[in-house]
Parts: structure tokens; C-alpha cells; sequence
């Protein structure tokens, strides 16, 4: 079979949930992005290495704030790169695509929408409200 695409996945109503194809469709999207917040990564530490000092203290301030904010950027982007390989392990293990807390598919469209995604909708609608609920 052809390889899928993103409107393959969308229009999927097969009853074979996360079959073969999915799979390795889902390792190439996590892959790929994996490889671009590596990229990422890499053009950050070389933007840092050539940082220019200049003698104007609003200069200096405002390449401050950047790159702090691009290392914000990062580290958020560390915390997904995680994710991304925790996904990646749970392919290899057959559990990719399930919902950790009900063993329920999470669906293919949730996926789509973010493909590090660990519990249903209803699941983590259900944490969210919670977590609310122990806020207050």
C-alpha cells in the first residue's frame, strides 16, 4: 500500500485502529519533528556563540530579551522532544495511540492535532477538571 497522508488519516473509518500504516505514519510525522526541533536546537547554540556585545545598554537589553525568549522557545521545545521519543517508544511497544489512563483508542483526528497525545479527550478533560477542582 501507498504511503498515507494527513487526509488519508482524516478520512480514516476503518476499523483496523492504528494498523501498520497509521503506525509508520505516525513515526515519520514524530520523526520529522524531532529532527526540526533538533535543528532548532543546534541554530540556537550557534546564535548564542556569536553573540555580538555592544556598548548601548538598550542594545544590550533588548539582545538580552531575545535571547532569553529564544530560550524559553527551547526549552519548551525540550520538554516536546521528550515527548516526541516517549511517543516514538510507545510505537515500538504497540501502545501508541491509546489512552493511558482507559485504554481507549484516542483517535486518529486527536493525533493528527498532536501526535504526542497520551489520553483521550474525555480523559483529559477529565484531569483538567480535577485539577480545577483541587485549585479552588
Amino acid at each position: 500500500m501507498a504511503k498515507l497522508t494527513e487526509q488519508d488519516i482524516l478520512n480514516w473509518n476503518g476499523d483496523d485502529y492504528m494498523n501498520a500504516d497509521q503506525l509508520e505514519f505516525f513515526k515519520e510525522l514524530l520523526l520529522q519533528t524531532q529532527q526540526e526541533l533538533v535543528n532548532n536546537a543546534n541554530a540556537t547554540a550557534s546564535h548564542l556563540q556569536e553573540q555580538e556585545s555592544t556598548p548601548d545598554p538598550a542594545d544590550r537589553a533588548t539582545l538580552e530579551e531575545e535571547y532569553a525568549l529564544e530560550l524559553r522557545t527551547r526549552d519548551r521545545e525540550r520538554k516536546l522532544l521528550q515527548k516526541i521519543q516517549a511517543s516514538l517508544r510507545q510505537i515500538d511497544d504497540g501502545s501508541y495511540g491509546y489512552c493511558e489512563d482507559t485504554g481507549e483508542p484516542i483517535g486518529l483526528k486527536r493525533l493528527m492535532a498532536r501526535p504526542t497525545a497520551t489520553l483521550s479527550v474525555e480523559a483529559q478533560e477529565r484531569r483538567e477538571r480535577m485539577k480545577r477542582q483541587y485549585a479552588d
